[in-house]
C-alpha cells in the first residue's frame, strides 16, 4: 500500500464515526466557515464533542481552520478570534481493488484529440498515446536493464497486482475493469500499449507485454519474449487472438 493510500484510507476511517460523518457534512453544506458553537447547536451535539471531532476531521486534512472575529469587531476589548472549519479542497478517493479510470480518461481525451488534429484513426491515436504515457510514468524510476523488481514496483505502483508465475508477470487487478468489460478491444488495446511503453521506459530487455487474457487476471501478461498472440503496431487483435479467444468459448471480457 502506498503512503497516499495508506494515508486516504486513514482519513475515510475517520469518517466512519457517525457524529463525526455528521459534522463534516454539516461543515461542507455550510457556505461560511462553520464555528465549534454554530456546529454544536445545529446538530444538537454537545460542545466538547463538537470540538473533539473537528479537531480531528482538521487534523486529517478533510477540514481547514480559520480564526476570525464573527462580530467584525477589532481592536482591544474586541474579544479572542473564533476557531472556524471549512471544507477542504482535497479529495479522496478510495477505489479497492485499485482503478485508474482517470489516467484511462486523460489517455482516451488525448487520443481523441490528436486523431482530430492529424485525421489518424482513433485506434492507432489511443495506440501511440498509451505508449507515450507508460514511457512518461516509468522515466523517474531508473533504467536498469533487465531489472524485474524495477518492473514489478512501478506495477504496483499503477494498481496492477503483478504476481510472478513459470517466468512470466501475471496482472491479478485491471486498474480500467470496468471500461475493459464494455470496450474491450479498445481498452485493452490501450492496456497493451501503456505497459510497452512502461517496459520500454524502463529498458527492459527481458520482457514483453503480450495480450492472454485468463479468468480473474488483466488481459495483459509480460513474458520473456513476444508470441504470435500480441497485437500489431496499430494496435489491432491478430487473427491467433481471435482463435484462442473463440476457442474459449468468450471473447477476453477484462483487462
Amino acid at each position: 500500500m502506498t503512503d497516499e493510500l495508506g494515508e486516504q484510507v486513514a482519513s475515510v476511517a475517520v469518517l466512519a464515526e457517525p457524529a463525526r460523518w455528521q459534522l463534516y457534512r454539516y461543515v461542507a453544506a455550510s457556505p461560511e466557515p462553520v464555528s465549534r458553537e454554530q456546529a454544536a447547536a445545529a446538530l444538537d451535539m454537545a460542545l466538547h464533542s463538537a470540538k473533539f471531532h473537528l479537531d480531528r476531521l482538521a487534523d486529517e486534512g478533510l477540514l481547514e481552520v480559520e480564526y476570525r472575529r464573527l462580530t467584525g469587531r477589532t481592536g482591544p476589548g474586541a474579544g479572542r478570534p473564533s476557531k472556524l472549519y471549512r471544507r477542504a479542497d482535497r479529495q479522496v478517493s478510495i477505489a479497492l481493488p485499485g482503478r485508474r479510470y482517470d489516467l484511462a480518461g486523460d489517455l482516451l481525451a488525448a487520443a481523441v484529440e490528436r486523431s482530430m488534429r492529424d485525421g489518424r484513426p482513433v485506434r492507432d491515436a489511443v495506440a501511440e498515446v498509451a505508449r507515450e504515457a507508460g514511457v512518461e510514468l516509468a522515466a523517474d524510476r531508473g533504467t536498469a536493464s533487465g531489472d524485474l523488481e524495477l518492473v514489478l514496483d512501478v506495477l504496483t505502483g499503477l494498481d496492477y497486482e503483478p504476481r510472478l508465475d513459470a517466468g512470466q508477470v501475471c496482472l491479478a487487478n485491471c486498474p480500467f475493469d470496468r471500461l475493459a468489460k464494455e470496450h474491450t478491444e479498445l481498452v485493452c488495446g490501450m492496456n497493451l500499449s501503456l505497459l510497452t511503453g512502461v517496459v520500454d521506459g524502463l529498458r527492459i530487455t527481458t520482457l514483453r507485454p503480450r495480450l492472454d487474457p485468463e479468468p480473474g487476471y488483466c488481459c495483459v501478461k509480460l513474458a520473456g519474449s513476444p508470441p504470435e498472440t500480441s497485437r500489431t503496431a496499430t494496435g489491432e487483435f491478430s487473427s491467433s487472438t481471435s482463435a484462442r479467444s473463440s476457442s474459449r468459448g468468450r471473447p477476453p471480457e477484462t483487462c
